[in-house]
């Protein structure tokens, strides 16, 4: 049953994206309404996707070297939220002086954007990759913590009775029933954050950078060429889709009872 499931998923996924390049080729390629200069046809995207792993022009460099770029910055001010942020939010959710002291200034930063914070880095650090990660960072942990206090603080008061009453140890009670019963929520706040982390890394490289898929987009919007601004907006979505998908096979093994789709 599950199996036929994630066919039918997927074959309605791969229906509705040829049916996306099929308008769009169809508007651009055939009835030509659009210029190719304003918007290119999938043809036109593609072979110059194929291109740019080779030339490095217009922009100075590949599009491995840009991705690779991107996911380098993107991965460590990523992984570093989730290694702050997850246990932040627990010990915050379960130990009322920690929430006491971490809440006021938290509830501060939390509504200020990950790029807003770019021209502050771009003044303090330069535009190098310390300040780019150091944005990452503080938009990836937002969701992070925010899901794992909230998973924490969704442990219910019967179980912790009940340990309670088994002799069970402020400890024990955390990491062998909180902690697990909180695994849905963080593994959402992970996942959010993956997307916050993506659309700032691109926000960050538009407005300050030398290489990464941002700074290609930039620079081919100044000389006109919407191909390669697709390109990269197309290779984003891609790696996104792949991380995503890692994420949700983690998932489906440390949270019982998730579907794998």
């Amino acid at each position: 049953m599950q199996k036929n499931k994630t066919f039918l998923y997927l074959a309605l996924s791969v229906v509705s994206l040829a049916l996306f390049i099929g308008i769009w080729y169809y508007f651009t390629a055939v009835l030509k309404v659009v210029s190719p200069k304003t918007l290119p046809s999938p043809v036109r995207v593609f072979t110059s996707f194929i291109d740019k792993f080779t030339n490095p022009n217009p922009d100075g460099a590949t599009l491995l070297v840009h991705a690779v770029s991107s996911l380098k910055i993107t991965l460590t001010g990523y992984l570093s939220a989730i290694v702050v942020g997850v246990p932040l939010g627990i010990a915050m959710a379960w130990y009322p002086k920690v929430d006491l002291y971490v809440r006021p200034i938290f509830d501060l930063l939390k509504p200020i954007p990950g790029v807003a914070w770019v021209p502050l880095m771009i003044i303090m650090m330069g535009i190098g990759f310390t300040s780019k990660v150091t944005v990452i960072f503080i938009s990836a942990i937002v969701p992070v913590l925010l899901n794992s206090y909230s998973g924490i603080k969704q442990t219910r008061d019967v179980h912790i009775w009940v340990a309670r009453t088994f002799g069970a140890s402020d400890w024990q009670m955390l990491t062998q029933i909180a902690i697990p019963t909180s695994l849905p929520y963080v593994m959402t706040g992970i996942r959010v954050a993956l997307g916050a982390a993506w659309t700032t890394i691109v926000a960050a490289e538009l407005i300050a950078s030398t290489e990464g898929l941002g700074f290609m987009i930039q620079q081919s919007r100044g000389i006109y060429r919407p191909d390669i601004i697709i390109v990269g907006m197309v290779t984003i979505g891609i790696i996104g889709a792949v991380l995503a998908t890692f994420l949700m096979l983690i998932e489906s093994v440390l949270v019982k009872g998730r579907s794998k789709v």
